[in-house]
């Protein structure tokens, strides 16, 4: 499989946010990811269900909803009725893991889960099997911008061998200082969804900047 790019919506101008939607649907762009934070599990706000319908009314391509929230499980039905096709909760966010990823599925979404950079991979080895992604976070999230975390090459690693241990089809995302300068390298290490967000939307040219990275 050819790596997927997922332009993060975080960095997109909101102020002209259907203008934004139409160049990723345009663009060589695989998903749009969206990351929906509480103010609680990190430190910042972003948005809710209203724009994430506004969001669905005019994408043409799937939703990758990453929730860096606080108790997932009240919510992943309204985020299936919002419009999400991927969902992924934080690892370090859920008290019963499996049985939010059975949720998620039931409601008819690939179930996905993430990890902070902190988070050991190996955490993973009992629930991997069951999960359609896997996202490693490459810097502390909460805000966008951030300084990529070098050791993510080797947690990148460490988790695509125990996805081929367990025989499992999870794909790999990487989120976080996403950039050409690397994204090379990240995918030869096994990375299979490309998340960048202020690399694409700060550019003078932002589907071209998709394409680079899209035909690396």
């Amino acid at each position: 499989m050819h790596h997927l790019i997922a332009p993060s919506l975080l960095s997109a101008n909101f102020a002209n946010l259907e203008k934004d939607i139409n160049m990723v649907n345009n663009s060589q762009a695989d998903w749009f990811h969206l990351d929906i934070m509480d103010g609680v599990f990190v430190p910042n706000i972003s948005f809710g269900f209203p724009i994430i319908k506004h969001i669905k009314k005019y994408a043409k391509k799937p939703l990758d909803v990453h929730l860096m929230i606080t108790k997932p499980d009240k919510f992943i039905n309204d985020f299936k009725n919002a419009g999400a096709d991927i969902l992924t909760v934080h690892y370090e966010a859920c008290t019963h893991l499996n049985r939010t990823i059975e949720t998620i599925k039931t409601n008819g979404m690939k179930a996905g889960i993430a990890l902070n950079p902190h988070t050991p991979v190996t955490l993973l080895q009992d629930i991997i099997e069951y999960v359609d992604l896997v996202l490693i976070m490459s810097v502390n999230p909460g805000f966008g911008g951030q300084q990529f975390i070098s050791n993510t090459y080797n947690r990148i690693t460490q988790l695509k061998e125990l996805i081929n241990k367990k025989n499992s089809s999870s794909l790999i995302e990487v989120d976080g200082g996403v950039d050409i300068s690397n994204a090379k390298q990240l995918i030869d290490a096994g990375v299979d969804v490309l998340v960048a967000g202020s690399f694409i939307f700060n550019s003078a040219n932002q589907s071209n900047t998709i394409s680079q990275l899209k035909n690396i």
